[in-house]
């Protein structure tokens, strides 16, 4: 086993000229800046006060869990000789926030849609989806149920 080692630097831009005086002296806006990658800003969530039109860490979350999903099932379907033609992912997360204010994920389902070159086997590319949990480093880190609800369509097929 190697270790790898993943950094970020977090940078909170919310200061409003008092710092964190008060509750609402502040914005909770901050930037993820990552060396030779482009900034992203980010904000709460909308409904903690956030910025609706930036990032915030539960859409990034959601959005890693997607994303390593789509890139180990590309892997394993390459491996298995299937070719991908497009692919496109629609998660959802449920989460929960409790009157303290603490809030956790309940539950997500990832929603891929994909089209495979004539000729695939879907249901090697519907197995293949049950795999990736076993190898995902996002889909084995996180502590709440992933189910996954794949819609599998061949090229020039209707």
């Amino acid at each position: 086993m190697a270790d790898h080692d993943y950094t970020a630097r977090i940078v909170w831009t919310g200061n409003r000229g008092q710092g964190t005086a008060h509750y609402r002296a502040y914005a909770r806006t901050w930037n993820v800046e990552t060396p030779g990658k482009p900034v992203i800003r980010c904000s709460n969530d909308p409904l903690l006060g956030g910025d609706p039109t930036l990032h915030n860490p539960e859409d990034l979350l959601i959005s890693a869990l997607s994303a390593c999903h789509m890139l180990w099932f590309l892997h394993l379907a390459s491996d298995a000789g299937l070719v991908v033609e497009s692919y496109a992912d629609t998660p959802l997360a449920v989460g929960e926030v409790q009157p303290g204010g603490a809030g956790r994920f309940l539950r997500a389902t990832l929603r891929p849609e994909i089209v495979l070159r004539a000729g695939a086997d879907t249901a090697r590319a519907e197995a293949i989806h049950h795999e990736i949990h076993d190898v995902c480093f996002i889909a084995r880190s996180v502590n709440f149920p992933v189910t996954i609800d794949a819609r599998h369509r061949i090229a020039g097929a209707a």
